[in-house]
């Protein structure tokens, strides 16, 4: 299956945020994936909505920053990101996305209940773990 960039997107206000975002669900009521994947376009000034996930609605984020820069709050902690950065919102933490630049700031988003699947069968978690023991360590690239 190929979606085209740009398929089928939508505008749409999140919680209480400054401006439409707008959304890109990919391969919506397709995948199999029990996650959401979207791209977002938060244009200069927009923000999200601090809000949190929680409860019977307890969903886990992954933001993963395509391009632009951009502010994340997330509980008490808070990230300029740039380019490359992700950011994971643990269940029931209150979080927020401004864009701080000046042109659009775009964002993969995975979200989804949270939960565990086992990779460690596949090289690439193997390669994943080690490289994590290396910067833990000290011997790694920061």
């Amino acid at each position: 299956m190929l979606e085209r960039a740009g398929a089928d997107t939508f505008e749409y206000d999140l919680h209480g945020g400054h401006g439409p975002v707008t959304m890109q669900w990919h391969f919506f009521e397709q995948s199999r994936l029990p996650v959401a994947v979207q791209t977002w376009e938060l244009a200069p000034g927009g923000s999200e909505g601090r809000h949190a996930h929680s409860g019977d609605g307890e969903l886990e984020e992954l933001y993963l920053v395509l391009d632009g820069t951009g502010r994340m709050h997330v509980g008490d902690a808070v990230y300029d990101v740039d380019r490359g950065d992700s950011v994971l919102a643990r269940p029931g933490a209150e979080h927020d996305l401004l864009n701080t630049g000046d042109g659009p700031l775009r964002i993969l988003m995975i979200w989804g209940p949270p939960g565990h699947a086992d990779f460690s069968d596949f090289g690439s978690a193997q390669a994943a773990r080690a490289a994590k023991a290396s910067t833990v360590s000290g011997r790694g690239l920061p």
